[in-house]
């Protein structure tokens, strides 16, 4: 896979290229697009053939027979992160931030507090909030550049009125892989305030060298609470298809959550069941280990650029492909840094504080671009903030 290739994205209906300007000033002629989670990669190959046929084929209707799909999800989690699961847990929703909208829908109730470990991936207080919860922002201690939890504070925070945990797991926009110690306190967290927990994987096959993502269902004691959330889409580049798993081991709680899908008459479509398939299968996962050492070497170019700019410190990713910057070293006011990247380097990126508390002083930037588009980001932010070298 040639991972170098530029792709022209503008005018495709791209939300990444084609809105930046709109949302972030920053003009589609001459800007980076470094916000949204997509990458400027052709998808894999199985993935393209598997289109190629449904469109040889030329007739898309209803999807049936759903056995080689559940079978194929089954494989990839048995074989890439040795997590043996039954066919009859997973439902399929219209992605993640889908997933978790029915998650708050079906297991909390309006006014219910749903705990977030901020800085976190904005989506989930979006729906929260928009479902008549309460967010509460449980913000994560900034270690040196390393995110770690406070289970200390964060009991003193809850209150009862809490019923709900959603974790972002790896941790986006932090990059971090949980480790099994961290898993089980957040587990023993779940069961002291009766939490259900939600887990949201989306991230756990882009993992660099070095670390060991560890799903949550592998950890004893949660079965009874655990709702656990994985898909296709980041992995493989098909975020448009709109499809994610929900996987759940409880037979009470998957019972709720069933019941509310056909409540809501929500089902999946044929694109993502076809494409999926696909993925999970053996050419994906080689394609998927082409990616991730791609990605790991974008990520120690970018990360080198930005340690050479005095006050700017991005935080060492474990996982993803999102670069979490801090400027406060810059001494500067949010908009005077935001400015500087946005107008002077001209590149689109997003901004911390719609992650919570803790993320005021940050921007996120997707490397998951051709390396040379990020060597000329970087160059941007060195030329942008010239005046503090």
């Amino acid at each position: 896979m040639n991972f170098d290739e530029i792709i022209d994205r503008h005018r495709t209906h791209s939300m990444k290229w084609d809105m930046m300007e709109k949302l972030y000033g920053v003009s589609g002629d001459d800007g980076i697009s470094m916000w949204v989670a997509d990458m400027d990669f052709r998808a894999a190959p199985p993935i393209r053939a598997e289109l190629e046929a449904m469109c040889a084929h030329g007739v898309f209707g209803y999807y049936g027979d759903d056995a080689s799909y559940r079978a194929a999800i089954g494989w990839w989690m048995k074989t890439r992160h040795g997590w043996e699961i039954d066919p009859e847990w997973i439902f399929t929703t219209h992605g993640l931030v889908n997933g978790t909208a029915l998650c708050v829908d079906t297991f909390t109730a309006p006014g219910d507090g749903v705990v977030l470990f901020t800085p976190v991936y904005h989506a989930f207080a979006r729906v929260i909030r928009a479902a008549g919860r309460e967010v509460v922002e449980c913000e994560m201690i900034n270690a040196d550049g390393r995110y770690e939890l406070d289970f200390d504070a964060y009991d003193a925070q809850m209150t009862g009125a809490e019923t709900m945990l959603v974790l972002s797991s790896p941790h986006n926009p932090g990059g971090r892989v949980w480790t099994r110690a961290e898993l089980e306190a957040i587990r023993d967290f779940c069961i002291r305030h009766d939490l259900v927990l939600v887990s949201d994987e989306i991230h756990h096959d882009l993992v660099f060298p070095g670390a060991t993502h560890t799903p949550f269902a592998l950890i004893d004691g949660v079965e009874d609470r655990l709702v656990m959330m994985t898909s296709t889409t980041k992995t493989f580049n098909i975020a448009g298809i709109h499809a994610g798993n929900v996987i759940i081991p409880d037979p009470g709680l998957r019972k709720a959550f069933a019941a509310r899908m056909a409540a809501l008459g929500i089902s999946g479509n044929s694109f993502g069941y076809h494409l999926a398939e696909a993925a999970y299968s053996p050419e994906g996962a080689v394609w998927v280990d082409e990616l991730v050492a791609y990605l790991d070497g974008n990520r120690q170019v970018f990360d080198a650029a930005v340690r050479e700019i005095p006050g700017l410190t991005s935080m060492q990713l474990e996982s993803t492909y999102l670069a979490w910057v801090d400027f406060s070293g810059t001494g500067m006011a949010r908009q005077e840094f935001t400015r500087r990247v946005e107008q002077g380097a001209r590149i689109a990126v997003n901004h911390g504080p719609t992650f919570g508390k803790g993320g005021e002083n940050f921007l996120r930037f997707n490397f998951a671009t051709p390396r040379s588009v990020v060597i000329e980001a970087t160059e941007r932010l060195a030329e942008a903030f010239a005046d503090l070298q």
